[in-house]
């Protein structure tokens, strides 16, 4: 028979051991603050590629009962409390508080970063930019509607940062409101696409409002007796907002895809991306002849995506994740090759691959 009072002992036990290492690894954070300004004015303590390998490190330890996800939520957590006792960070993102932007800082950064909530996807580039933050999150692509446009004009626009990492967020759509008379429904546009059906067989006649983010929708449901959003749970708790429905989105793995934008080059960690702006000539087969690049050495692409250049009528631009890393030799030749055969090309950033991706 289990004796209840000695495994309680023994988890009181292993609770302080667990405090101490983690009180030990808090004032070794500090030391490395320390050797860090011995060397530089201005060190860089948000190491992409770092946290990669410890990351990747927790799962390969992993042996269960615990899931991956769990256990590397855990250590994220840890490294936020260390990396706050170094430098801490602040991080722009589409606001206000409650969209699924803020939840993907938390995911990648923990919940020891000050956020900087910002208007629109355009002040998230610039807040970064100008240095009023150090790191920006915006969202990239969606599972079921595909890219994010206003963040890819962004790239075509001109920007001095990097691509330094990805996220990985799912999303589940809850339906908000606290009336019984509703006229109006707020939400972003790519949520209104993700819960199309949803819409159609219950709210076919109601009017439809994109606004900025679902947070905001939130927020304006909120204020107004005959309104309703579509957002997150935290939105609803936040703007005290009844859960009328859950998961109302179309396809049940509806996943966004978030970037993380730097100011600095990452290192490779050996499970990298690499994403890619390129433009060529409109003739026959200028295309083929890019992306021919890839497979002569090899190199996997995992995303294309087009985008009028507003330079010219009918002249695109694509926007290309490859695996691998800019300092990698198979991807270094296709590089090579593109660059002869384009008539643009930039490097947006070469960065660790989504984390829990890997196994």
């Amino acid at each position: 028979m289990l004796d209840l009072q000695k495994i309680r002992s023994k988890i009181d036990n292993l609770d302080e051991q667990i405090q101490a290492l983690i009180t030990e690894r808090a004032h070794l954070a500090k030391q490395v603050a320390a050797a860090k300004y011995a060397e530089e004015d201005n060190p860089i303590f948000y190491r992409p590629e770092r946290e990669a390998e410890v990351l990747t490190n927790v799962i390969a330890r992993n042996k269960g009962p615990l899931s991956d996800e769990t256990l590397t939520g855990l250590f994220q957590q840890i490294m936020s409390s260390c990396l706050a006792l170094q430098k801490p960070l602040s991080i722009a993102y589409l606001g206000p508080e409650g969209t699924y932007s803020q939840a993907a800082v938390e995911k990648h950064f923990g919940s020891k970063v000050a956020t900087v909530a910002q208007h629109t996807i355009d002040d998230v580039f610039r807040a970064v930019e100008a240095g009023t933050a150090q790191y920006g999150v915006v969202p990239i692509e969606n599972s079921t509607e595909g890219a994010v446009n206003q963040s890819l004009d962004n790239f075509i626009r001109g920007t001095s940062l990097k691509i330094c990492g990805e996220i990985e967020l799912a999303i589940h759509h809850c339906f908000l409101s606290n009336s019984s008379e509703i006229k109006r429904i707020y939400a972003h546009k790519q949520s209104l696409a993700q819960c199309r059906n949803w819409l159609a067989k219950n709210f076919a006649s109601i009017e439809c409002i994109a606004v900025n983010s679902n947070a905001e929708a939130a927020r304006l449901a909120a204020n107004e007796s005959d309104a309703a959003a579509i957002a997150g749970k935290s939105a609803a708790d936040i703007y005290q907002l009844q859960v009328v429905a859950s998961c109302i989105e179309d396809i049940d793995n509806n996943t966004t895809r978030f970037v993380v934008l730097g100011p600095q080059e990452v290192p490779a960690t050996g499970n990298d991306k690499t994403s890619l702006l390129i433009s060529t000539d409109n003739k026959p087969g200028a295309l083929y002849s890019l992306l021919q690049a890839f497979a002569d050495n090899n190199v996997s692409m995992t995303r294309i995506e087009s985008r009028p250049s507003r330079q010219a009528l009918w002249e695109y631009i694509f926007f290309i994740d490859i695996e691998g890393h800019i300092e990698d030799e198979l991807v270094i030749k296709s590089l090579r090759h593109l660059k002869e055969h384009s008539s643009f090309m930039m490097v947006l950033g070469s960065y660790p691959r989504y984390i829990l991706n890997k196994l």
